[in-house]
């Protein structure tokens, strides 16, 4: 790796933001583990039909009903910085949160802010940096930021709630896969192996450059494959890591998930730091909740599950269609800008389950 970033500094961040995080962006979720066990005896008193999407299948948002033809989709999403620069960080939690929204087939409406900073630490320029770097993401979606919440606190925390709009027949949710879908991935995994080098400070600068555009690329997508039938399922990949999220379609459709390594988009940098022995923090966490449910061939490397675990901050669609429908759906993704998309397994009738070859 050439051209390694620097550890000072740059001038529009007097300190560095990663010094704030015990664990950046979507790597700082609580561990699915602790997650289920925390929710396990959680349970709605009371749940009206035009709730059409609940917490019940671990689904991207909760979508509510209006009326015959439109549904309200409701999600929040925030952590802590991934990135020292305050302007970068904004953008990508920005297109993190609006993700939820798309991935459930929806078009965003508009956004609250959820702010939380350390005012004693951070100037307020840097502040404003961030701020106004998640306006920059909501403009460029198209909505606007019509308020929000903030506070005083050790760590710097931001994100949205986002509000977005669809029909109720378009809804994408992570439990209607079906027997021989295709699975397609929208973006290539390595995030969290990237945050893992920049905080280290080995991450090139080329390495940096593909950081933040993966993570700042807006899963629009969505909106038009929602209006595809022959696309059955969609979710985004964040925290839980690729195995995790795909898992949780599995689960939610009741079936199996066979998945070839070998044709997985992979960022090339994040590759070469997983097979140097690095990983994520979290990335054991994710691999302790969920590894039960993963079948791994003889003589599967470590850094192989680790890009498998490897949290994603603001990560792809991965969408399930029917075999036939592919080439349509990877057209959809290449004109909008995903260009490293890759169809990479299938589903099929069985216990659920993710078998990797």
């Amino acid at each position: 790796m050439s051209d390694t970033l620097p550890i000072p500094a740059t001038p529009s961040a007097p300190v560095r933001l990663t010094e704030f995080s015990h664990g950046g962006g979507c790597g700082c979720k609580i561990a699915p583990a602790i997650l289920s066990r925390l929710l396990q005896n959680s349970v709605l008193p009371m749940i009206p039909p035009q709730l059409l999407v609940g917490t019940e299948t671990s689904d991207d948002a909760a979508v509510y009903q209006i009326n015959e033809s439109q549904a309200i989709i409701a999600t929040t999403d925030f952590f802590t910085p991934i990135v020292d620069d305050p302007f970068d960080f904004g953008r990508i939690a920005a297109t993190n949160a609006l993700s939820d929204v798309y991935a459930m087939g929806g078009t965003p409406l508009f956004a609250l802010a959820v702010v939380g900073m350390p005012l004693g630490k951070l100037s307020e320029e840097t502040i404003r940096q961030i701020l106004a770097g998640g306006q920059s993401v909501c403009a460029a979606a198209g909505i606007p930021i019509a308020g929000g919440h903030s506070i005083d606190t050790l760590e710097p925390i931001y994100g949205l709630v986002g509000i977005g709009l669809v029909h109720p027949a378009q809804i994408k949710r992570n439990s209607s896969a079906q027997a021989g879908d295709v699975l397609i991935l929208s973006k290539p995994i390595g995030v969290g192996l990237l945050s893992a080098a920049l905080k280290k400070g080995v991450l090139s600068a080329e390495g940096y450059a593909d950081m933040v555009r993966f993570t700042t690329q807006l899963n629009t997508p969505g909106m038009a494959l929602s209006k595809m039938t022959e696309v059955h399922a969609i979710t985004d990949v964040t925290g839980f890591g690729l195995a995790g999220h795909l898992l949780e379609i599995c689960r939610g459709s009741g079936l199996t998930a066979a998945v070839d390594f070998d044709r997985l988009p992979c960022i090339p940098e994040a590759v070469q730091i997983a097979q140097s022995g690095t990983a994520t923090g979290a990335s054991p966490r994710n691999w302790s909740g969920y590894g039960h449910e993963v079948v791994l061939p003889a003589g599967f490397a470590d850094w192989q599950r680790n890009l498998l675990t490897d949290p994603q901050t603001s990560g792809g669609l991965l969408i399930t269609c029917a075999p036939h429908a592919v080439d349509a759906v990877m057209a959809v993704l290449q004109a909008e800008g995903f260009d490293q998309a890759a169809a990479f397994g299938h589903l099929q009738a069985g216990p659920a389950l993710l078998q990797v070859a």
